[in-house]
């Protein structure tokens, strides 16, 4: 009977892997996320809980909408509990909402501003009296095409 002997080779090293392909990957990696991720363009400073609604439609063009953010200041000890307005990343007042509109309506091209939509994000804690004022200075500014933003459900007392 022969016994086998397996002899260890200690000289021989492991394979190098071949990292080729690997800078493919890479931008493989980087244009998936690149394409997939969104990114926030305001900076919330009021509370903005959308009350909900059972019958919505979503909005075809999203460039064409400028958003005015209503309700309750994320610090209240420092800008109090009165709903405030915010415009792009800062809080303004009533008669700050026409230089916003006009800004935004000189920054799309001239065939689109007709289509423009303005949309409220307001609070579902919010009382009408500071919506009013805000419709009534978009009135003023012949800003007329105006949505109000929500949230898919049931709605409460129905």
């Amino acid at each position: 009977m022969i016994k086998g002997r397996f002899k260890k080779d200690s000289g021989q090293k492991s394979q190098k892997i071949n990292t080729a392909s690997l800078p493919d990957i890479i931008f493989m990696l980087l244009f998936f996320f690149m394409v997939t991720t969104t990114m926030r363009e305001t900076t919330l400073f009021v509370r903005n809980q959308l009350p909900s609604a059972t019958e919505i439609q979503k909005l075809e063009r999203k460039s064409l909408v400028s958003f005015i953010y209503i309700g309750p200041p994320l610090q209240e000890h420092v800008f109090g509990t009165e709903p405030r307005i915010q415009l792009n990343d800062t809080f303004a007042s009533l008669s700050e909402i026409a230089s916003f509109i006009e800004a935004e309506r000189q920054a799309r091209p001239e065939a689109e501003r007709p289509i423009m939509v303005t949309s409220l994000k307001i609070d579902h804690e919010t009382r009408m009296g500071i919506v009013s004022d805000v419709k009534q200075e978009l009135r003023l500014v012949n800003a007329l095409n105006i949505s109000y933003s929500t949230v898919r459900g049931e709605v409460a007392g129905m």
